[in-house]
This record gives C-alpha cells, sequence and structure tokens, in this order.
C-alpha cells in the first residue's frame, strides 16, 4: 500500500518545498537535517504497511488473526493430547488391572491411565500436548511401583494428539465459515460438530442416507485416516447420543450415525531411472514421504487417486531423471474412490 513511500521519494519531496536559491546538495545543512526524517518516516510506513495488513483475516497472523476473526465464533484450536491404547500383563502374561491415574514412561514421554477399556487393556493419556505424543511405540515403564506388574506397552493409536493450529489453518476454517454458513442444522452444521471434537482431521456429512430424517457423517483423524473407535464414539455422543431425541448438538428428530471412513489400499509400482550418485532404496523412500505427504493434504477431498498426479511426484522426486510402466493397483488408470475412502498408502515398488 506505501510502497512508494521511499526514503529517497520522501527526502525529494522534502527537498522540493525548500525554496530555491538555498542549498540542498547533499552535505549541505538543509539536506544533512532532513535526511534523517525522511529515513524515519520511510520506516514510519513500512511499519503503518504491516499493521494495516494485521487487520485483516487474509493477511494476519498470530493473535492480530485471531482477533481479526474473533467477531465469528471461529477460534484457534489448542493443542489436544494423543490418546493411546496400552495392554498390561503380569509375570504369568495373565491380564492385569492397573490403578486410573498410573503414570508410565516410554523413551521421553509420560503417559497416564485414563480409561479401562478391558481386562489389562487400558486408554493412557499424553502428559505432553502435540503430534509429538503420537510417535511412540513399545514398553512402558512405571513411574510409581504397581505390584504384580510384568510388562506393560503401548499397542495402538487411539486419537492423534495435535499441535496447535497453524495460522493457515485457523484462516482457512474461518473463511469455510463464512463462505459456507453452519447453521439450523443444515450440512455444514454436522461438519462443523464432527470438526470441534479433538482428533477429526475432516468429515463428509450424508443427508438422508437410511430415509428421512437420517444423517451419517464419516469422519477421519488428523492424519487423514479411517478414525478410531474411541474418536467414532466420542463425535456420536457429542452429536447425537440418544438417537433423534435432541440431546446433542443435533436437532431433535435427527437420527444420526457417525462412521469411521474406509480406507482404500494404493500399491504403486514403476520402473525409474536414476541419477548418478542415487540409490534405488533412498529414492523409494522420498517418493513414498512425497506419496505420504499428498495423501494427508488431499485424501478425505478427492474422489480418485490420479495416475498422472503420482506420475508428477514420482519425477518431483530428488534422483529421478525419468520413469516407466507406472501401475497404481496393477493399473494404468486412476483409482476410484467412493465418498466414504481414504486412500491409503501400501507397497512402493520402484525398479530400475
Amino acid at each position: 500500500m506505501y510502497e512508494d513511500q521511499t526514503y529517497e521519494a520522501l527526502l525529494e519531496r522534502m527537498l522540493d518545498r525548500v525554496p530555491e536559491g538555498l542549498d540542498k546538495r547533499e552535505g549541505s545543512i538543509i539536506y544533512d537535517a532532513l535526511a534523517p526524517a525522511a529515513a524515519e518516516m520511510a520506516q514510519m510506513y513500512i511499519e503503518l504497511d504491516v499493521n494495516s495488513n494485521l487487520y485483516f483475516a487474509d493477511t494476519a497472523t498470530g493473535e492480530y488473526l485471531e482477533r481479526s476473526i474473533a467477531w465469528s465464533g471461529v477460534v484457534r484450536q489448542a493443542a489436544s493430547k494423543a490418546q493411546l491404547k496400552a495392554v498390561f500383563v503380569n509375570s504369568a502374561q495373565e491380564p492385569l488391572d492397573v490403578p486410573l491415574g498410573s503414570r508410565f514412561s516410554l523413551d521421553k514421554l509420560n503417559y497416564t491411565a485414563v480409561e479401562k477399556l478391558a481386562p489389562g487393556t487400558y486408554r493412557l493419556e499424553s502428559e505432553l500436548a502435540g503430534s509429538e505424543g503420537n510417535r511412540y511405540f513399545g514398553v512402558l515403564l512405571p513411574v510409581d511401583y504397581i505390584a504384580n506388574l510384568a510388562r506393560g506397552e503401548i499397542t495402538a493409536l487411539l486419537i492423534p494428539g495435535e499441535d496447535a493450529e497453524s495460522d493457515d489453518a485457523l484462516r482457512q476454517r474461518y473463511l469455510d465459515a463464512a463462505r459456507r454458513p453452519a447453521t439450523s442444522g443444515n450440512k455444514y452444521h454436522y461438519m462443523e460438530w464432527a470438526q470441534q471434537i479433538a482428533g477429526v482431521g475432516g468429515a463428509h456429512v450424508f443427508p438422508l442416507w437410511n430415509g428421512p430424517k437420517t444423517v451419517k457423517v464419516v469422519i477421519v483423524d488428523t492424519g487423514m485416516l479411517p478414525a478410531s473407535e474411541l474418536l467414532v464414539a466420542q463425535v456420536q455422543d457429542y452429536i447425537d447420543p440418544a438417537a433423534g431425541k435432541g440431546e446433542g448438538q443435533a436437532p431433535i428428530g435427527a437420527v444420526v450415525t457417525v462412521a469411521a471412513a474406509v480406507a482404500k489400499t494404493i500399491n504403486v509400482f514403476a520402473k525409474v531411472v536414476l541419477a548418478s550418485g542415487y540409490s534405488l532404496q533412498g529414492v523409494t523412500d522420498v517418493f513414498q514421504s512425497g506419496l505420504e505427504a499428498w495423501r494427508k493434504s488431499r485424501g478425505f477431498e478427492t474422489t480418485y487417486v490420479s495416475h498422472a498426479v503420482v506420475g508428477a511426484l514420482l519425477l518431483a522426486t530428488d534422483g529421478v531423471l525419468d520413469y516407466r510402466d507406472l501401475l497404481l493397483n496393477g493399473s494404468t488408470g486412476n483409482v476410484a474412490l467412493s465418498d466414504e475412502e481414504v486412500p491409503l498408502i501400501g507397497t512402493v515398488s520402484l525398479g530400475v
């Protein structure tokens, strides 16, 4: 907005106001008096330009973004804690119950037992909020002594922990809310309700899926993978815990069924021409990481896995000069996804 208000432009304008006949050359008294003022004014215009951007949602960041959209009711989602399943056994390898509130450590993180799922099986919560709590699986060490405990082990991730919502994600959620108002139990209202539960990464809503007054909500977790039974139960309890009775967020009469998305495995095969100095395994690992990044960004928004997109990702992989015979699930075409399916990257086999 103020790009033309540079030090040189300001100084020239100020010197133009000095009466003719006075010495205005560089090094003169007038020049040396005006130059510092022009520099300060140029800095002021820079800061004014920056500050003006902090008032608008499309350019604001951090606290200013939160304040600029506060009127809408959309707020930044705080970091959430990972929920994991753990199994405990005694010396006879029999399931062992541990006290709720017991604390355990694994590598650098601590976990707390918060719910009994079955004999010897518990839901643990990471004491550290954020995605860091999703990383670790393996043998647990009790922080305090637990009688008869021979082994404890984390076996599954139930609900992924999330980092605090980024500016880009918060901005997009605000824009979605403004462009697709969620109100009066419309389709977007169900999407909003589902995504208010920590751990939900996306939702598809199917009105009248099983007749009048029925709604189906299909969800994925923040990794864009099928939601766990625990996460499905939490969303169900929040939206419609008693079918059609209006005891949750859904209006009276609406019978809501929450379900996890269905994973569709995508196996990839191709032959590649490698650049000098690159190994086939190294290129395969990088390509697989690229596929996974694409899956997370687009997996619940697309209706098919594009053969061309996968080819472009392969060609963009460092060390790949060319490729041929690219197959997705044994075919040279796209892989269709139903409305309830999300892609899951299976085997990635590259040859030369």
